[in-house]
């Protein structure tokens, strides 16, 4: 990822084989980074493409944006695989995939990919009003958030979009000293207590190594 948190900046492996030998994956921009971490320390032949992570704003529009992605890369790749749970798509993303052969990451979000499914069902079930984040909308919480709602510029519509949230659970995968003071302000400028859940990356490599391995 680019220095802007919301840029679809390439992070297409270099390799000394040919692009028809590897596998593209289409990744969420949210997620395109810990997955090219992954990609380079184990040494698969895969090739990240992100798309903008925005797009989990209008989660309608990211099922043709993989369709026609995936319809762009297939002539230069042995496959290619989608780096996206459901993501708030109901069911269109599957359709896609099931269109084009393609495989994707399992879970309905990507907050299962990091925490689990199980782990997520019972934070809610303990607080359904329960905001979470991970480590990228830490680092981006000012654009991806506070500028998308306009609470930068309306701060009186807090209440209208976090009135109902009792707490911010942070999926922490590298909880540095800089992301921890992030999520603490980002808890605080939502006026919502803060719990920091330390979950790494290992299920999201365990499922990218089913994913790409298919």
């Amino acid at each position: 990822m680019s220095s802007s948190p919301t840029a679809p900046t390439s992070t297409t492996a270099s390799s000394t084989s040919s692009a028809s030998d590897r596998v593209a994956l289409i990744a969420c921009g949210a997620i395109a980074q810990p997955c090219k971490e992954i990609v380079d320390r184990r040494g698969w032949p895969v090739d990240v493409h992100p798309l903008p992570p925005l797009l989990h704003n209008q989660p309608q529009r990211i099922a043709a944006e993989v369709r026609a992605l995936a319809a762009s890369l297939a002539p230069s790749y042995s496959s290619v695989v989608v780096g996206y749970a459901d993501c708030g798509t109901y069911g269109a993303l599957d359709s896609v995939c099931v269109e084009l052969g393609l495989e994707r990451l399992p879970g309905l979000h990507c907050y299962d990919l990091y925490a689990g499914a199980s782990r997520i069902e019972t934070f809610f079930d303990e607080q359904p009003g329960t905001y979470l984040l991970t480590d990228f909308l830490v680092r981006s919480f000012a654009r991806t958030v506070e500028q998308e709602l306009g609470l930068d510029r309306w701060p009186e519509l807090r209440d209208a979009y976090f009135g109902h949230y009792t707490r911010v659970v942070w999926l922490a995968q590298t909880p540095d000293d800089e992301l921890r003071r992030l999520a603490a302000e980002a808890a605080a400028r939502i006026g919502l207590p803060l719990t920091v859940v330390e979950t790494g990356t290992a299920r999201l490599e365990d499922a990218l190594r089913r994913t790409v391995a298919r």
